[in-house]
């Protein structure tokens, strides 16, 4: 039994319909307020509608059935067979063309297949002759390779294209000239800005050159300048083995005093802290200048010249011979950046190496002095070196509670990290494996690590035969025309202290400041040493601007060196 509500039908009347009346009768009775009882017989040929409340009144429909004409049936039929032709025909044009044609039946077939059957509209293939066209090319007169004609951009393509209703191949063709015009632009933008990044970072800026005028000027004129850096009563101290002692090899002036100050403010105990300065003859006056006006008292500083060590005067020095060997040898394998860029056969990544070759911090003695540490310090155990192109950000005496376990080097490990662009480095990305001096020796998939934040054990590497395995294979190199290893002091490190590395944490050393502009200020702060290692230092106008604040807050910008030479924050 069934409730309905009745609105306008009357009682005990007899009404006859169609087949449907059923559905009809229900959807008329919908807006009475009184429920009704509906009883629909088991042949669906009378339906009896009963009060709800009693009464015994009803509504009795009867309904008549109706029998269909042979012509709705004729029609029927018909249109049933033509719809089944119409289906075959469709499944046949996409059987027999596959998915490389598609006629405009075919097409019709295809585009209405998904929407009656659920079908997936499959993509068409590009026809083999654009293949063949964009892998054999054409004649230069078929490319029109000309700038003025050729499409600059995806949309002047298009329009051009649909304007001229070309056939596949001109559509391959002016395709391809339009990506071989758009490459040719693309390499010569790349190669300027190599070209230039070359020039500005091998370039020593106006400012900076200024302050080291400023400063000699002043080393020659003012007694304060030359004053004997450490003061006498503090001497006993450079060669104090219960003190910290760093070590700063570098000839640039704002540079060094940048590090030191860092350095120093962020020491617990200053007083324990030792600066040894190393620079070359021609800065060692701007140098001693420098910090005999800026004094980072209670921490001691001494400034010392190459030309003050007896032992690197006095006595032939392999790494100068190596030094002036490898300078003629580049000069004459690379070429000067002029015939470097000219090359147009050579891609801009290599452009990029050759130029990078010509840089004169490659042949500078200060990147390779290091590897004479404990010459230069006989008296010291323990020391850290440090690149000029650092900042500290943390104390760094728990780094000499290291327990380096017989090695030379602690150093950290650039192979591991979350930064999936710098630290992914292992020695194939710096040696030569192709050659088989470099694969009979070293595994290409052992883990790199990085110069800048070194602790070294003086003791430990007097006991080895480092320094002479760096000469040997700097002799190694020149003789295989430089085909060894990539530029820089860092592979011939690699494999001078392989075996004599102890890791340490990464916490210690971030790297990639000075080529990477992805890092950010938050995850800097995670780090007690940041390297500006790269091409953009933070002294140059080159550098990224959301980094360089982490090494200009340690300048004072209200110096009267640093205002007559106009050195900006920004």
């Amino acid at each position: 039994m069934y409730l309905f509500s009745l609105s306008w039908l009357s009682v005990n009347e007899h009404i006859s319909f169609s087949n449907n009346i059923p559905l009809l009768l229900i959807l008329v009775c919908s807006l009475a307020g009184v429920a009704m009882q509906l009883h629909i017989s088991p042949s669906l040929r009378h339906v009896t509608v009963f009060p709800g409340k009693g009464v015994r009144e009803f509504i009795k429909v009867k309904v008549t059935s109706r029998r269909p004409s042979y012509r709705m049936v004729f029609y029927s039929l018909l249109f049933v067979t033509f719809l089944l032709r119409f289906v075959f025909v469709l499944t046949a044009m996409d059987t027999i063309e596959g998915e490389t044609q598609c006629t405009s039946l075919g097409c019709v077939g295809k585009r209405l297949g998904p929407r009656f059957w659920g079908r997936r509209l499959e993509s068409i293939k590009v026809p083999d002759e654009i293949y063949r066209v964009l892998e054999e090319g054409g004649d230069e007169e078929e490319l029109l390779i000309e700038p003025d004609t050729t499409p600059q951009t995806l949309e002047d393509f298009i329009s051009e294209m649909k304007s001229n209703r070309s056939d596949a191949k001109t559509f391959a063709l002016r395709l391809k000239a339009m990506v071989l015009l758009l490459e040719q632009k693309t390499r010569t933008a790349k190669i300027h800005e190599y070209l230039y990044r070359h020039v500005a970072s091998s370039s020593i800026p106006k400012p900076l050159h200024c302050l080291a005028l400023k400063l000699a000027e002043e080393h020659s004129t003012n007694a304060d300048a030359r004053r004997p850096l450490p003061a006498a009563e503090r001497v006993a101290a450079l060669v104090d083995n219960t003190l910290r002692h760093f070590v700063l090899a570098s000839d640039n002036v704002i540079a060094a005093g940048v590090v030191a100050a860092s350095i120093v403010h962020n020491a617990l105990r200053p007083s324990s802290v030792v600066i040894h300065v190393i620079t070359d003859r021609k800065t060692y006056s701007a140098m001693q200048a420098w910090f005999s006006l800026h004094p980072l008292e209670p921490a001691v500083v001494e400034v010392r010249g190459l030309h003050h060590f007896d032992w690197f005067t006095k006595g032939r020095v392999p790494v100068l011979e190596a030094m002036e060997k490898d300078r003629n040898a580049r000069s004459q394998f690379r070429g000067g950046s002029s015939a470097i860029v000219a090359n147009i056969s050579e891609k801009p990544i290599v452009v990029a190496a050759k130029l990078q070759a010509l840089s004169p911090k490659y042949h500078s003695i200060m990147n390779h002095i290091r590897i004479h540490l404990p010459e230069l310090f006989p008296s010291l155990k323990k020391v850290v070196f440090l690149d000029d192109d650092i900042v500290v950000q943390a104390d760094l005496s728990p780094l000499w509670d290291i327990d380096l376990k017989g090695k030379v080097n602690g150093a950290v490990e650039t192979c591991r990290g979350e930064d999936k662009f710098v630290m992914r480095k292992r020695l194939k990305n710096y040696l030569n494996f192709s050659h088989p001096l470099i694969a009979e020796n070293f595994d290409p998939h052992e883990c790199a690590w990085a110069y800048g934040m070194n602790v070294f054990d003086l003791d430990a590497w007097r006991r080895t035969n480092i320094s002479l395995t760096y000469h040997h294979w700097l002799q190694k190199n020149l003789k295989s025309d430089l085909s060894l290893w990539q530029l820089g002091t860092l592979p011939p490190g690699l494999i001078a202290f392989h075996g004599h590395v102890h890791v340490i944490e990464p916490y210690w050393h971030m790297l990639g400041l000075g080529y990477q502009e992805n890092t950010t200020v938050a995850d800097t702060e995670k780090a007690a040493v940041i390297h500006f290692n790269g091409r953009a230092k933070p002294w140059l106008d080159i550098a990224f601007p959301q980094l360089k604040p982490l090494w200009t807050k340690y300048i004072d910008f209200s110096d009267k060196f640093i205002k007559a030479c106009n050195i900006r924050a920004y």
